[in-house]
């Protein structure tokens, strides 16, 4: 195990949080940018959601859903 990840692991939640805070505080704001694509999916799936708001899949459910076998 990495020495960073020993270290990161020692932190109290919220040093991990100011972490992780920092780290997004970071991030250069082009490399957060959505593409013309992403943000049109993102909207439709927006709007799709605000239209029946109810018509959800708990994540437990996606979870479960994925580790299936076949």
């Amino acid at each position: 195990m990495s020495n960073l990840r020993i270290q990161i692991e020692n932190l109290s939640a919220t040093e991990k949080v100011e972490l992780l805070d920092a780290v997004w505080e970071s991030l250069d704001a082009d490399a957060l940018s959505l593409t013309e694509a992403q943000s049109t999916e993102l909207d439709y799936r927006i709007a799709r959601h605000e239209q029946n708001p109810s018509d959800v899949i708990p994540w437990e459910q996606v979870r479960a859903g994925l580790f299936k076998k076949p």
